[in-house]
């Protein structure tokens, strides 16, 4: 993923719409199209892998939204060592961070709260962007608690509170039990009502001092029960996705803008009070600043192959080639110093895949995984490009597949879909024998629209493709339908060559409405809720109707799969013994078209989709979040072909048995 400038207005959007499809919408005409699919000419098979996600930490994607860890800065190792915490007006009461005798290494500072006062005094955490919680659910609140004198307080009272001076108590509960040595202890709060924006206020009952550190409230409600576990609603939006893999944890984040801020996999397994935080690479990106936007890590790389796992995706990790962002410091490791990336990448594959006796695979096993999670491809680099790149993954490609041939490497394409970079890297690439290429694309709706045959004509013999990161922006930036609409057209390009696309994942995954840095986005949320927006609607027919092969389809006369405004792409479902065909229709009015299959005996009635809207800037929202949905209905097969009116501006996906 690469910078960009956000700016979301209304006023231009209806205007720049319409000049962005003048080319394709074009108007309805008196004859039906006719859609011809040959099923029995199946060509190559289609790969799971074809359709999945990409998650990246920005727009508070994971710390604050699928990391639902409510605290701020509980680990008191922001740059502003405060940040989120703030004291009564008690001036008597004193709050210092230290790093005397910490924790341990990765986590050096903590809390010291000193009052002389004999009623004691409290601190308030704002959380981030606020707490939201629900009437009658649980919150883990937990801490690890010293007391550095005999004279301290015996007790430690979390409540949920309202914001604002007086805020109404939503909760509370009480640790207590304190001794001269670090401890984690851990009580349940029950919450009495609804609120999206809470706060939590710790008291201090007594005089004397008292060292925290790890302070933290969790929902006891996570995906599958687990501590330290993800966030309900939004892996659920995932799995009904039905992914075909999971592309983590970035992005510009792998990097880093210095390659001491780059994500080191090793710092973010084991025990959450042990992985180290640093700031976020997209604190102050795009004129949207974040500077309290870190990374905790209590989402780290185990959290992401079970995500993998639990979703039915396939993990693909990306590591750093000792390379720095570079639209940042471009920072390079020295050829001659990679060892220890290379190291990384090697102990990464042990991780995932190697026996409970090797020194990795006994730490995923200790972590409660015994089994392998399955690794079968990584990600070289993120989005580098130049010579400086090729020469890295000469060095990472050897090393891997040394010593383990059946990984499949996946290379950069650069930042851009065309251009020097571009075809800079390319033809290496294919020299080198990269496993996959990955392209990305951040174009207008129009782009999509005219590259719908983009890989017609690439070679079948070279690297696969995988389109990491794509979206169509419109000139705001919104998620409209108008954006997802010529996404869908491009999918039917991106289906029909699934013999050398294998991958694609729209980009980015999610945003916080109150601290997102880019957009558009696939899904958003705020601390309570969540919806997928139009274009994760697109995502979501096309990965969970993915037929097994390819099937030949013509629109008109000729071979063409996008005409006349309306693209298309068959598939045949070996499993179900279904036809499924992906109609667009891009134009202003609705077009009659008559579907036919040659080859088989299509029969009885079938399954059509529909999603579609007269307004191209229609959108969905937290307070709509149907307003852009599909809807299903049955349609009867007559004499082996259905006449059907594709409705304006829709994506339809019919489903049709056959014998």
């Amino acid at each position: 993923m690469r910078l960009q400038h956000c700016v979301r207005s209304h006023s231009v959007l209806g205007c720049l719409l319409a000049a962005c499809f003048t080319t394709a919408l074009l108007c309805a005409q008196p004859s039906a199209e006719s859609i011809s699919i040959q099923a029995n000419r199946p060509g190559p098979a289609i790969p799971r892998t074809l359709f999945g996600v990409f998650f990246e930490d920005i727009n508070f994607a994971a710390d604050g939204g699928l990391y639902p860890e409510l605290v701020k800065n509980r680990s008191f190792e922001f740059t502003e060592p405060l940040n989120g915490w703030s004291k009564g007006f008690n001036v008597d009461a004193q709050m210092i961070v230290r790093s005397e005798g910490g924790l341990n290494d990765n986590n050096p500072h903590y809390l010291r709260l000193r009052s002389e006062i004999p009623t004691g005094f409290n601190i308030t955490n704002t959380g981030l962007r606020g707490m939201g919680v629900r009437a009658g659910a649980e919150y883990i609140f937990s801490a690890w608690v010293r007391v550095p004198e005999p004279s301290a307080p015996k007790s430690l009272r979390a409540a949920l509170r309202t914001a604002g001076p007086g805020g109404d108590n939503l909760g509370e509960a009480t640790l207590t039990g304190f001794s001269a040595e670090w401890k984690k202890y851990e009580t349940v709060i029950r919450t009495s009502a609804t609120n999206p924006k809470a706060r939590l206020q710790l008291t201090v009952d007594g005089p004397g001092a008292i060292d925290l550190d790890m302070v933290s409230l969790f929902p006891k409600d996570t995906w599958q029960n687990r501590p330290n576990g993800l966030r309900r609603d939004l892996v659920q939006l995932l799995a009904d996705m039905k992914p075909g893999f999971i592309r983590f944890p970035g992005g510009c984040v792998v990097e880093g803008r210095r390659l001491a801020l780059r994500y080191q996999w090793k710092k973010t397994v084991g025990d959450v009070s042990e992985r180290r935080a640093i700031i976020n690479r997209w604190n102050d990106e795009n004129e949207r600043l974040t500077p309290d936007y870190f990374q905790s890590f209590g989402l780290g790389f185990y959290e992401y192959f079970q995500l993998a796992e639990d979703i039915g995706a396939s993990p693909l990790p990306i590591i750093s080639c000792g390379m720095a962002c570079q639209f940042n410091s471009g920072e390079l490791a020295p050829l001659d110093q990679l060892s220890e990336y290379i190291q990384d990448a090697l102990d990464l594959i042990e991780f995932a895949n190697g026996d409970p006796s090797t020194q990795w695979g006994a730490l995923r096993a200790k972590l409660g995984h015994p089994a392998p999670f399955h690794l079968k491809m990584i990600g070289v680099g993120n989005e580098q490009w130049g010579k400086a790149y090729v020469d890295r993954y000469k060095v990472f490609s050897a090393a891997i597949k040394s010593k383990y041939p059946d990984i499949r490497l996946v290379a950069s394409a650069g930042p851009f879909p065309a251009g020097p970079m571009f075809n800079f890297l390319w033809p290496r690439m294919r020299d080198l024998k990269a496993d996959l290429v990955d392209e990305h694309y951040y174009q207008p709706p129009q782009w999509f629209l005219n590259n719908s045959s983009r890989y017609d004509n690439y070679d079948r013999k070279g690297p696969k493709v995988f389109a990491g990161e794509y979206a169509a922006h419109v000139a705001d930036k919104r998620n409209t339908w108008g954006a997802a609409l010529a996404e869908a057209a491009f999918m039917t390009g991106l289906e029909r060559n699934a013999d050398v696309v294998e991958m694609a994942s729209y980009a980015p995954l999610f945003a916080h409405v109150d601290a997102w840095q880019w957009a558009p986005d696939l899904i958003w949320f705020d601390n309570l809720r969540s919806f997928g927006t139009p274009s994760y609607y697109v995502q979501k027919l096309f990965a969970s109707n993915l037929g097994t092969r390819i099937l030949p389809l013509s629109i008109g006369e000729s071979a063409r799969n996008a005409q006349n405004g309306i693209y298309a792409s068959a598939s045949l479902d070996e499993k179900t013994g279904e036809v499924i065909l992906k109609a667009v229709n891009s134009n202003t009015a609705a077009r009659p078209v008559r579907i036919s299959v040659a080859g088989a005996e299509a029969r009885g009635s079938a399954r059509a989709m529909t999603l579609a809207s007269g307004d191209l800037a229609a959108e969905n929202s937290l307070d709509k979040p149907l307003n852009v949905v599909p809807a299903e209905r049955t349609i009867s097969i007559t004499g082996d072909r259905i006449e059907i009116d594709l409705p304006a501006y829709s994506l339809t996906v019919f489903r049709m048995p056959v014998r």
